[in-house]
């Protein structure tokens, strides 16, 4: 119940009433446009600014009054703190709503023992002839009275059985000994959920007591009564004394079997005080009796002992301590206000004896009691001390403090309490570290499989990963690219290695992002030379157009990559060749997803046999090019090393996509689906007019436009597919030429993770390649099988 706004507690609720009530997502954009992490620790002290933004803000994003809001986190908190472990501290404070709300302030005190830096607000409570109550609320914290109906509704229902409402008649601001205090008025009516005769059937639970004679007396019939008196005359009068009202007979004598009603109670006084002056001043040796001028009239031994000068019969009270709790002015007037609560004196440092000077100031906590016969206040206190140090830094003993004072026994309660306490702050502490330690270890991990997943593809990085053993596949039909840069010896040979390195840096960031427009996989890149294939590893029927689409990308892509050199754009050549490979992961230490076979092999001869600028297709390419929309032209038969004779293509360009669609980029209101932009005729690339640039222009500008996949019908069911697959029959019919873009080729998996740039990759390559004469000789790219 208690209302510590410093104490991560309460923040841990409020997150927890987000969540409940409102998901995950919505306490994260809360907490984020607070400003405030996202846990906190129970026994952690948080500035009050971090609650009120979490509640401005949680009015903005839920679209609720302040008000709602705070009520609902009133209901919401009560039921939070029975969950904490409260629940029988709050069952047990009172047996009705009065009494509970009396002892709120006890209950605040208690706890400060715990929670030394609380700064709970304080609660006073009138009643009223006709059943209501006159609930006061004193806060130095603004704005947040409406708590106090969620939480006082909450208790009254779920205790007492009743239901209340609260309306504010006065709201006000005090001037107290520490600044100004927001003082509230709450007119609180209570109404039984249940009539009382039902309740009296169930009057064994707490909730069901009856509050007061007036109320039960009236429910009761005249049979009832009479019932009574023949009862009272059967059991006699030593049962019940005569003089007794009816009702008051009643309480004392019936018993229903299921409990019984309370009974009634007269206390006895004796005629004179059984008990000496100096007996009752040893016997409570912390108390102290003034009048309303604050002048000291008795005192016990040990305050005596501690603050001498009280023994000076008439001095003023306020000379030598000052009131910490209440935070009221020092004068009967507000004591009497606040009669109910608990009061904390602290003596003051200038009026204490030179021993005390050095020594942290004691604390006495007690009651107050106005004694109207004399006109004097009685303070019955004892020692506020919570640990066994706090006793030594007083140089104070457990003897000074008397056998019945249950102040013995808190101080060791508390010791161990405080013990416990710090041991779960530092378990917490710990669970908190090792949350975000988690976070961090998941963000690495998937920075981790980022980069794995880069190297290999997704389901062979997965079963590497699993520790298990990935078998070759054997792809039927897939298509292989290869590219490089044309005079790219004799750029090293003039350039520095750090301009290379940017050159070939921009060139395949460039490249790699159109492996994810076309959905190809980067095999590996090694010097200049730039591998991908399509249908590998994962099968799919249009790897011939996927191939074909991402090499017209890349001629334009690299328009954008300056020689540093010469400062005009590089120019690369292409080679493409359909065929069927074996792949599969070769090494250890750095594995490597390889591809192997004369594939390989053909479509390095056609990279090497190349034209700048031009992308070079072998005979089976052609094929599976022939019939989906690509202007082809004939180059004829050419001498290739190592294979003889062979008859190959140019690719020209796409009839049907434009240049935004094969770059990945969106869609410009002028591109039109029949439109080519695609032309790689020599002589027609546009060239920069600069000779030497600096070394930071080879460096590729940021692209901030999202890369947009380019569509291609893979499904066997999509009506224009089908169509193509038809059109392609009839032609085959009539030429006796058969082009199947089919791979049945095996694969241990069903996901292509290649997605996004990569940097540049140093490492092995895997097909063999008869370079021409004006580059240097390179590493075979792969084994033949």
């Amino acid at each position: 119940m208690c209302l510590c706004l410093q104490y991560g507690f309460i923040n841990t609720c409020l997150k927890s009433l987000v969540v409940e009530k409102y998901g995950e997502e919505t306490w994260e954009k809360l907490r984020l446009q607070a400003g405030v992490q996202d846990s906190f620790l129970t026994f952690e002290v948080y500035k009050d600014e971090i609650t009120m933004q979490l509640v401005d803000k949680a009015c903005k994003v839920l679209g609720v009054p302040a008000d709602l809001v705070l009520r609902e986190f009133g209901k919401y908190f009560f039921e939070f703190c029975k969950r904490s472990g409260y629940d029988h501290m709050l069952r047990t404070l009172g047996g009705n709503l009065y009494e509970f709300i009396e002892n709120l302030d006890a209950l605040h005190s208690y706890l400060s023992l715990s929670y030394q830096e609380m700064n709970a607000p304080s609660f006073r409570v009138e009643k009223n002839e006709d059943g209501s109550m006159h609930l006061h609320y004193y806060s130095d914290r603004r704005g947040l009275c409406h708590i106090v109906p969620g939480i006082i509704g909450a208790a009254a229902l779920d205790f007492f059985n009743i239901e209340i409402s609260m309306k504010i008649v006065n709201q006000t601001e005090e001037e107290e000994r520490t600044g100004k205090k927001e003082h509230i008025v709450f007119l609180v009516t209570q109404n039984p959920v249940f009539p009382c005769k039902e309740r009296n059937e169930i009057s064994s639970s707490p909730r069901c007591l009856v509050d007061s004679e007036k109320q039960s007396e009236s429910q009761l019939n005249k049979e009832d009564l009479e019932k009574a008196k023949n009862t009272v005359g059967d059991r006699g009068n030593s049962v019940c004394p005569v003089k007794k009202s009816h009702w008051k007979t009643l309480r004392g004598i019936i018993a229903l079997g299921k409990g019984k009603l309370l009974r009634g109670f007269d206390p006895v006084y004796p005629k004179s005080l059984w008990i000496d002056t100096k007996t009752f001043c040893n016997g409570l040796p912390f108390h102290m009796v003034f009048d309303k001028e604050l002048r000291v009239k008795q005192a016990g031994v040990s305050i005596q002992k501690i603050v001498p000068g009280v023994q000076t019969m008439g001095i003023s009270l306020d000379q030598y301590f000052r009131i910490v709790h209440p935070e009221v002015p020092f004068t009967i007037s507000s004591i009497q206000k606040f009669i109910n609560s608990q009061f904390v004196f602290q003596t003051r440092r200038e009026m204490m004896p030179e021993s005390w000077k050095q020594r942290p100031m004691l604390e006495l906590r007690g009651q107050m009691m106005w004694m109207e016969s004399l006109q004097c206040m009685l303070y019955l206190c004892s020692p506020l001390l919570r640990t066994l140090h706090e006793l030594e830094e007083r140089q104070m003993h457990i003897a000074d403090i008397a056998p019945h004072d249950v102040t013995r026994d808190l101080i060791l309660l508390n010791q161990q309490r405080l013990a416990e306490m710090e041991l779960s702050n530092q378990l917490e502490r710990k669970k908190e570290e090792l949350r975000i330690l988690s976070k961090h270890l998941e963000e690495e991990k998937k920075k981790t499989e980022a980069l794995l997943y880069a190297m290999l593809p997704q389901h062979v990085a997965n079963q590497l990963k699993e520790g298990k053993r990935v078998e070759a596949g054997e792809f039927q039909e897939c298509t292989i690219l290869f590219s490089d840069v044309v005079t790219f010896t004799n750029i090293c040979a003039q350039c520095e290695p750090i301009q290379i390195v940017l050159m070939l840096n921009s060139m395949y960031l460039r490249f790699d992002r159109l492996t994810t427009v076309h959905d190809v996989y980067k095999v590996e890149t090694i010097g200049d030379a730039y591998m991908v294939v399509g249908g590998v590893p994962v099968p799919v029927p249009t790897h011939a157009e996927r191939v074909a689409n991402f090499a017209l990308g890349m001629i334009i892509a690299a328009k954008g990559v300056q020689n540093p050199v010469s400062g005009n754009p590089i120019q690369i050549r292409v080679g493409i060749h359909t065929g069927p490979v074996l792949a599969g992961v070769v090494g250890e230490k750095m594995p490597r997803y390889c591809l192997f076979g004369d594939t390989v092999n053909i479509a390095s001869r056609m990279e090497s046999h190349g034209v700048p600028s031009k992308i070079h297709l072998s005979s089976s390419a052609y094929q599976c090019l022939k019939y989906k929309n690509f202007e082809i032209t004939e180059r004829g038969e050419i001498e290739v090393k190592g294979k003889g004779k062979m008859h190959t293509y140019f690719l020209i360009r796409n009839k049907t996509a434009t240049e935004n669609e094969i770059m990945g980029r969106p869609m410009k209101d002028l591109d039109s689906g029949h439109e080519s932009v695609q032309s790689f005729q020599e002589g027609r690339t546009e060239t920069i007019p600069s000779s030497h640039q600096p070394v930071t222009q080879t460096q590729p500008e940021k692209d901030q436009t999202p890369t947009i996949a380019m569509k291609y019908v893979d499904g066997p069911t999509d009506a224009q597919n089908s169509l193509q697959r038809r059109n392609q029959r009839k032609i085959a019919d009539l030429t006796g030429k058969t082009c199947d873009s089919k791979s049945d080729g095996s694969l241990h998996g069903n996901q292509h993770a290649d997605d996004g740039p990569r940097p540049l990759n140093q490492g092995r390559v895997k097909v063999a390649a008869e370079e021409p004469q004006n580059r240097n000789v390179r590493s075979n790219f792969c084994t033949l099988l």
